[in-house]
């Protein structure tokens, strides 16, 4: 970005810009989400508008919600640890943070560009539930204590379907560097046609599914939220939070389901990039530097694509009972999910 730039910049200034260019991708991200599938399209799924007063169709009612819970109190129940309990939301925000440095936006738009991208990504997304934990005991209330201890054990269970979806694509394309794996995508090609690249979601698309479900599971999102359940856990882990702290759960949660579809689309949709053939590119050097700005463009609109999904089935589908949960991870995604791997190496090798 500084050679599309053509201008000098400080150490200093560089990690200022990192900085703020974290924020945007985390927060813009998670305002975009809330307001068009939350508030608009849930409703238009219930046959009703939403909110319409804020703003032009309600275009300004996500400052209002944000301006609401500033003012409210910011109450601690006389029995918590006082400490974790302020601590957690803030470790739940952080490890979205974390996680979106690693995702590529362009040829050289990245905030960091590890050999391991794929292996941290996957590491960094396991701290969230630390947080979970620590708002659940903390909180000195039973409910916020069974949330929180589901929530554990529902992440763990589907951390490892994840996972084991991810080693598919890190076979296929020979490494774990994400941007890499951008470029393996749209300079690859399919079946000896080149045309739309080698998109991961093809090849792999069983992967593919079984990401996307454990990603809704890691996001407790409907038909795995058993961790809030507010039917039986009033809100689990987030019962006993209010004001600007039950703010930063509720921001994180919708930022980390934009940050997951991210790297959702990278591994499986090419992520930032355009099948190189439509422009005559043959390597990462031929990239033209105005992809820099494109590539976020194209980030976001494939993110935007794959959030529509997730919450299309959390709007659509019940919940789950704890065991159909837990069975449903170690019986039929972890099997599926080995399977994968097994033919994906075949393949590998074979052709």
């Amino acid at each position: 970005m500084l050679s599309l730039l053509a201008v000098e910049i400080p150490y200093w200034g560089q990690s200022l810009l990192r900085v703020l260019g974290g924020l945007v991708a985390v927060l813009l991200p998670a305002g975009t989400i809330v307001y068009v599938f939350l508030f608009k399209m849930m409703s238009f799924m219930q046959s009703r508008l939403g909110p319409m007063e804020a703003g032009p169709y309600g275009s300004m009612q996500l400052f209002a919600e944000v301006g609401k819970w500033l003012q409210k109190e910011d109450i601690q129940p006389d029995n918590a640890d006082k400490r974790i309990f302020r601590m957690a939301p803030i470790v739940v925000l952080m490890s979205t943070f974390l996680l979106v440095a690693v995702v590529p936006f362009g040829p050289d738009a990245w905030f960091t560009d590890f050999e391991t991208g794929v292996f941290y990504a996957l590491a960094v997304s396991s701290i969230s539930v630390l947080g979970i934990l620590m708002a659940g005991w903390s909180s000195a209330n039973k409910y916020s204590l069974l949330g929180g201890l589901r929530a554990a054990g529902q992440l763990i269970a589907y951390e490892l379907p994840m996972v084991l979806a991810v080693i598919g694509v890190v076979i296929q394309a020979e490494t774990m560097n994400l941007q890499q794996i951008v470029v393996a995508q749209n300079a690859g090609s399919i079946f000896g046609s080149d045309i739309v690249g080698n998109p991961y979601v093809l090849t792999q698309f069983v992967g593919f599914v079984v990401f996307m479900i454990a990603v809704q599971a890691e996001l407790t999102q409907a038909p795995f939220d058993m961790p809030i359940a507010e039917s039986e856990l009033v809100s689990g882990y987030m019962t006993e939070y209010s004001g600007f702290r039950f703010l930063i759960f509720f921001i994180g949660e919708f930022a980390t389901a934009g940050v997951f579809a991210m790297i959702a689309s990278t591994l499986f949709l090419g992520g930032w990039g355009v099948p190189f053939s439509w422009f005559g590119w043959t390597t990462m050097d031929s990239v033209d530097n105005w992809m820099n700005v494109a590539g976020p463009l194209i980030v976001f609109t494939k993110m935007m694509v794959l959030v529509f999904l997730i919450m299309w089935i959390r709007f659509s589908y019940p919940r789950f009972r704890e065991d159909q949960l837990q069975r449903f991870a170690w019986k039929v995604l972890i099997p599926i999910s080995l399977a994968n791997i097994m033919v994906t190496a075949v393949l590998k090798v074979a052709f």
